[in-house]
């Protein structure tokens, strides 16, 4: 009787790993390489996102129209009434002040929505997202609305004063160059300002009510502590640093001239400097 015979052993081929998966031993990072070119990203790439976005908002378009309207049409109408002796010993830039005094709500405003608006739609964590390095982010936000703010109010502050002087040429007004950059500068620190609280506070309404009350508030305050006399220094401080009275200084309202308003400007920079140092230190401690 014959034995079965067992069919021979075949011995197994080893296969080559599929394209996708990696051989053991080897990184993904050897294994795959991006067809989409990979560049290291700096603050330039985090200035042209957020340039993009406050050009495309119409926060942006809305805010700054009205501030332009403010600043310009209230500064033509008082330079209208105004004749060629008013300006013997003051800027042809002081009608732009009566406008700068309701505009600087305007780019507080924007400030405050420059960042929280993303805070409130939830845009923000997209952003962190895309940019891990947060402080970039802010910086680049601080940086592209400072450039905005700043050029577009001394567009409107020159521009002012180049009509009032055409208007009376007969007058002999002082230099005015000095009031356009302080006094842009100086509504551009408050809407600098209003960006670093509206970072610290991520809403929007909060963070436009607390400026409007660093604002007003020391604007009326300083008429009840004067009646007092254990109160009255603490309301001539009061008086002289609030932001309308600021912006008077910076004009030569009071002074005669447009080189005043230094201390004043030195105390927002230093303000909103550490307004800013407080956003920074909040935006890597706290969660989105």
């Amino acid at each position: 009787m014959s034995t079965p015979q067992q069919p021979p052993t075949q011995t197994p081929v080893p296969q080559a790993a599929p394209d996708w998966q990696a051989a053991p031993g080897t990184s993904y990072a050897a294994a795959y390489t991006s067809p989409i070119p990979v560049t290291r990203t700096h603050l330039g790439h985090a200035l042209a996102s957020e340039w993009t976005k406050i050009k495309s908002v119409r926060s942006t378009m809305w805010t700054l129209g009205v501030f332009l309207v403010l600043v310009i049409g209230i500064g033509l109408l008082v330079a209208a009434q105004t004749t060629n002796e008013d300006f013997g010993d003051v800027p042809y830039t002081i009608p732009a002040f009566f406008g700068l005094v309701l505009g600087q709500i305007c780019l507080i405003t924007l400030g405050v929505l420059v960042i929280s608006s993303e805070y409130g739609t939830g845009m923000i964590r997209t952003t962190f997202t895309a940019s891990p390095q947060r402080h970039r982010v802010l910086a680049a936000k601080l940086i592209i609305f400072f450039a905005v703010a700043f050029v577009v109010s001394a567009f409107a502050i020159g521009f002012v004063g180049l009509v009032t002087e055409s208007m009376h040429s007969g007058g002999e007004g002082k230099a005015w160059g000095g009031t356009v950059v302080m006094g842009a500068l100086y509504v551009s620190l408050l809407g600098v300002l209003a960006l670093a609280v509206g970072s610290m506070l991520r809403h929007s309404a909060g963070a436009i009510t607390a400026m409007l009350g660093l604002v007003l508030v020391p604007a009326i305050l300083p008429a009840f502590l004067l009646l007092s006399e254990s109160m009255r220094a603490i309301g001539e401080k009061m008086l002289d640093y609030n932001a309308p009275n600021s912006l008077a200084k910076i004009f030569g309202i009071d002074e005669g001239n447009g080189t005043g308003g230094g201390a004043q400007l030195g105390l927002l920079a230093g303000v909103t400097a550490a307004a800013i140092a407080g956003a920074f230190v909040l935006l890597d401690r706290r969660d989105v």
